[in-house]
């Protein structure tokens, strides 16, 4: 009897301490403890043509940026000429270093060659009205995170003969965690050329103007800027801007939810949690997101912009043609007030609808032209708080980091902004132009901090299904110490 009573009471000893550990993990270091998939990247990928973009042989899009548990999500596949097809949801996140988990697979399924829309009106709006292949609910259990529909084509008689893109969407929550992680969704789509030249840069009346709309009802094409990667396609620029610091954050067990630009309308979302983070290349913003985030810092939220090229334009939101919100976006003019640039813009490229205000007093620095270039990230002064445990002295550099867009021009009128590092950018390897990294304190003991460069999140990780970029002539060099402390020291103080 006392041997029965004796393991009854290490059993309940057992279950508190594991209810207890339980209770300390936060989300997700529970789902990245979970086992991770050994195949979730592209494997044979085609596109329509030489230096083409599209893969007309299998492609698709999703309903919605941005899901919850319990919403409804609907994606939409083409496949030409039609084959059956199976869908893989995969959940990006580190996974021991895998990189992602597979959640759920639909098919196989029968495929449809879906229509190919001609661009509309003067605006050359190209939205699809494509038919739903798989609809199903957000499950109630999905760490919000990014993920990646994998779309296979199917051939029975001859299993090596088949094609493959992404399908890419957010599962979001509203829990208070300690991170806020932004995707740079409205920017994925600003330079989205699918089916061919239709992104707001590429319009008869100008590459800079307010001329053309775009849609999120259609696939993202292959990555169309600095470098070629085949494996981006329909991944919007995840896996080349954001994903190795997402990657990253979930291997050291950081509690991080995650977001797209149109769920940052309003600012409840991120007042909820501590640090509020915008990463690699996030250009486009409506200015309903810029009030949202300057009420987040005035209330206390740290804001740290690891990225480049950040809130240049201002970027409205308009409902697709049944009824959707959020769904096309247009270059409705740039941010910068009356500073210089901004004016510049405005006679150059203009008219335009609408003004921003002077983004360099919520970034701490400023859109700059020419805003792209590459250089080494060169640190100014090393005796502050960021750079404990680097060893980094005055002068240090971590080559390559800068690029291919940053900022510069800090505002010399906001209290205690300092600057944390500095130097020289090359335009296309020659033409010079200064960059400038800065940290400014908030209103409430807070922070905000500006990294200056698209790049930062190249030298944190490099996951599976990323590959280093390079542009005007200079390129990152990958995961490095000192880039990964500094990053550490920025966030633990955030969220302490």
């Amino acid at each position: 009897m006392r041997t029965v009573n004796k393991w009854i009471v290490l059993a309940i000893i057992g279950l508190i301490v594991s209810t207890r550990a339980s209770a300390q993990s936060n989300a997700i270091q529970i789902e990245n403890a979970k086992p991770g998939a050994d195949d979730w990247q592209l494997t044979r990928v085609r596109l329509d043509k030489s230096l083409g973009f599209r893969s007309p042989w299998i492609e698709g899009y999703c309903s919605k940026q941005s899901v919850a548990a319990g919403d409804k999500l609907e994606i939409m596949v083409s496949t030409n000429p039609p084959r059956q097809f199976q869908v893989e949801i995969f959940r990006t996140g580190y996974y021991g270093g895998r990189g992602a988990r597979l959640m759920k697979t639909f098919g196989p399924l029968p495929g449809r060659t879906q229509p190919t829309p001609a661009a509309q009106g003067d605006r050359r709006l190209v939205e699809c009205r494509w038919q739903p292949d798989v609809t199903f609910d957000i499950p109630s259990d999905w760490t919000s995170g990014v993920y990646l529909g994998r779309l296979t084509t199917l051939r029975n008689d001859a299993p090596h003969d088949y094609w493959q893109s992404y399908v890419v969407f957010i599962v979001a929550d509203d829990r208070p965690a300690d991170i806020l992680f932004q995707c740079s969704d409205n920017t994925w789509q600003a330079y989205n050329r699918w089916p061919v030249d239709t992104s707001v840069y590429l319009h008869p009346k100008g590459n800079q103007g307010p001329w053309a709309d775009v849609s999120f009802d259609r696939p993202y094409s292959k990555y169309a800027q600095i470098y070629e990667n085949p494996q981006s396609i329909g991944s919007g620029e995840w896996l080349c801007f954001e994903f190795p610091f997402a990657y990253w954050l979930e291997q050291q067990g950081y509690d991080v939810s995650y977001c797209s630009n149109s769920d940052m309308l309003t600012p409840e979302r991120g007042l909820k949690c501590k640090a509020f983070l915008s990463v690699g290349h996030d250009e486009y913003w409506d200015i309903r997101e810029y009030e949202s985030v300057v009420k987040m810092r005035d209330a206390g939220v740290d804001i740290l912009f690891f990225s480049g090229n950040s809130v240049c334009w201002v970027t409205p939101f308009r409902a697709s043609s049944d009824g959707r919100p959020n769904r096309i976006i247009f270059r409705g003019g740039p941010y910068g007030g009356q500073y210089k640039y901004a004016v510049d813009r405005e006679r150059d490229h203009g008219p335009f609808p609408h003004r921003g205000p002077d983004e360099g007093y919520l970034m701490g620095a400023r859109n700059v032209e020419p805003v792209n270039g590459g250089g080494d990230w060169t640190v100014t002064k090393p005796n502050h708080w960021m750079f404990a445990g680097t060893g980094m002295q005055q002068g240090d550099r971590i080559a390559g980091l800068i690029g291919w867009e940053y900022h510069g021009d800090p505002p010399k009128d906001i209290p205690g902004l300092e600057i944390v590092a500095a130097g020289t950018a090359l335009q296309g390897g020659v033409n010079p132009q200064q960059w400038t990294a800065t940290i400014y304190p908030g209103p409430n003991n807070n922070f905000v901090f500006n990294a200056s460069t698209i790049f930062w999140c190249q030298d944190l990780a490099s996951p599976p299904g990323h590959m280093l970029p390079w542009s005007h002539w200079s390129r990152p060099h990958g995961p490095d110490s000192r880039v990964q402390r500094i990053t550490k020291n920025l966030i633990d103080k955030a969220i302490q």
